[in-house]
């Protein structure tokens, strides 16, 4: 071995590298800002989960119980309403995650325990609400004497607590971020690297022509992956499908439009296929993470809380979640489904932009 030309071969790698800008970047780049991120962000501690409330008995000793979970800081009061029923649907719409139910008869039920004084509904369709829930139904409570369990813990959607319930629905905005977004971003690297770009330019396609038809292909392929998915889960891990199955696939098409859009987007700043999948894969990790997939988003900090509602994966997990498993509308989900489609759009918007400029 010639170890001359070998040191000659490393460092005209090395130039080459430093000359590749992007590539010099996300070498330094991704390490950095993934340790920071995450770093801050991730946080396995259960907090600030969103709570409504009923209080019956309407006693300073309801309230003083109130104030103690507030003050454990693993729930947050958002709303206070009158009926059980009414917490229900606020659960089902998303509004809130936890609610507490105090009856009427609660001085009584503390002398004669009998019966638990106090009920905590869960969303089940989420796997840290239930530890949350766990957390709560373990506290002492003003009132309540030693030995005595007086939290009744009501799981909504999953009362088996099966596992599979909660991340099926999940997993389909996982896997169409992964390929998705990975497919469509070589997409028009690929057209430069093989020549193709300089031919579309010569002819009258216009910037949304070939925005549209790189994406309309992979809008297909999305769906089959969603139909995989769904039908998989029903068959292999009995997850419910709760709500409309139309519903399901407005928003999982939603969805796939937004990953297609930021493939694209990706695809334009990329000068290489190596390039584009390392940017797809930079993206992924943010989504798989601080969207509520698989750490408690309520643990988050406030910064990394509106970070994460510009990923579309953050609003897709909200919107699959409730119509698959907890039977919600899309009318009840209103403001991820506006968020959902805002940042479809704007990806849209700017990536035909970009494209023009590089036809022009």
């Amino acid at each position: 071995m010639n170890f001359t030309r070998l040191f000659a071969i490393v460092i005209k790698e090395l130039r080459q590298l430093r000359r590749d800008r992007i590539t010099f970047g996300m070498i330094l780049g991704i390490p950095t800002l993934q340790l920071l991120l995450f770093g801050f962000a991730i946080n396995l501690d259960i907090r600030h989960i969103d709570a409504g409330v009923v209080d019956q008995a309407q006693t300073a000793h309801s309230r003083e119980i109130l104030a103690g979970l507030d003050a454990t800081g693993v729930m947050t009061v958002r709303a206070q309403v009158t009926t059980p029923e009414q917490l229900q649907t606020l659960m089902r719409r998303g509004r809130i995650s936890i609610g507490l139910v105090i009856p009427p008869d609660l001085e009584r039920r503390l002398e004669t325990r009998d019966r638990p004084a106090l009920q905590v509904m869960v969303d089940g369709s989420d796997q840290t609400v239930q530890a949350a829930a766990r957390q709560l139904a373990v506290m002492p409570l003003p009132g309540m004497r030693a030995n005595y369990q007086g939290v009744e813990v009501v799981n909504f959607y999953n009362p088996e607590r099966r596992a599979p319930v909660n991340t099926v629905p999940g997993l389909i905005g996982v896997i169409l971020t992964m390929t998705l977004v990975m497919f469509t971003a070589m997409a028009l690297v690929r057209e430069r690297e093989r020549g193709n770009l300089e031919m579309l330019i010569a002819t009258p396609v216009s910037p949304w022509e070939l925005t549209i038809g790189k994406v309309l292909p992979f809008i297909a392929i999305g769906l089959v992956q969603v139909t995989v998915v769904l039908t998989l889960g029903k068959l292999v891990f009995a997850v419910p499908i709760r709500g409309s199955l139309l519903e399901v696939y407005a928003a999982a098409l939603l969805f796939i439009i937004a990953n297609l859009s930021l493939g694209i987007f990706i695809s334009t700043l990329a000068k290489s296929q190596f390039q584009a999948m390392q940017m797809a894969f930079f993206t992924l990790l943010p989504q798989i993470l601080l969207s509520g997939f698989m750490f408690p988003y309520a643990g988050m900090p406030r910064a990394a809380q509106w970070l994460s509602e510009v990923l579309p994966m953050t609003h897709f997990i909200r919107l699959i979640r409730g119509i698959m498993l907890r039977g919600a509308e899309l009318t009840d989900l209103p403001n991820d489904l506006l968020a959902l489609a805002a940042i479809a759009t704007v990806l849209l918007i700017i990536s035909t932009r970009r494209i023009s400029k590089r036809l022009d």
